[in-house]
């Protein structure tokens, strides 16, 4: 992407919304599509809500770390969001934080939906739970949406524990929506581009 015009380049940020935190694999597929982002030249922050004091994140009292992620959400371009898939929904920390915003926060940003679950039971959680959710903020939300499964991270025992790396079609997915989210959010058109080698697929020890 030529991001030398006068325009600044978009900024990014990924709110990952899982209990679990690093060890949580959307999570993980979460940090792909910020470095893929960071290869593109767009900037990039992270908000860890497992990292955020529970009592601030349910409104309880004010906090500076909840201000900050705050801040970064709402003056971001893109917003990355990643959550597991709890009972066909996305879970509480992510309600509980997106609940501080005020209405319409997300007008004028473009939004990339990630979720992981246990089994394919709950791919349609992206569409009937967490795209609505987005666009109801006021976000643009890409129709890409990402979602892995313990089988498409790693290989051999790790594929039953989902231990392992995003597999390549979870890659290939991921790069799709940021090109995407990156077009919606420039008006460009989406051009394929060449993936850096540790996000083409990884071999796993």
């Amino acid at each position: 992407m030529d991001t030398s015009g006068s325009a600044p380049p978009p900024s990014a940020v990924g709110i990952s919304a899982s209990p679990d935190g690093a060890h949580s694999r959307s999570r993980r597929l979460l940090d792909r599509a910020l470095e893929r982002f960071e290869f593109l030249g767009i900037p990039t922050h992270r908000v860890d809500l497992a990292a955020l004091p529970a009592d601030a994140l349910l409104g309880r009292r004010p906090d500076d770390d909840v201000a900050w992620a705050l801040d970064r959400v709402t003056s971001a371009d893109l917003i990355v969001v990643a959550t597991p898939i709890y009972r066909a929904a996305y879970s509480g920390l992510l309600k509980v934080f997106l609940d501080l915003l005020p209405d319409a926060a997300f007008n004028g940003k473009v939004a990339i939906p990630i979720a992981s679950g246990g089994s394919a039971g709950h791919l349609l959680a992206i569409d009937h739970a967490v795209r609505p959710l987005l666009a109801s903020l006021g976000a643009v939300v890409t129709s890409t949406g990402v979602y892995g499964t313990p089988e498409r991270f790693g290989n051999g025992a790790n594929a039953r524990s989902g231990a392992g790396a995003p597999d390549a079609a979870l890659l290939g997915r991921l790069d799709r929506a940021v090109r995407e989210a990156i077009a919606l959010a420039t008006g460009a058109r989406p051009s394929p581009v060449v993936l850096p080698t540790p996000l083409h697929a990884e071999r796993i020890a």
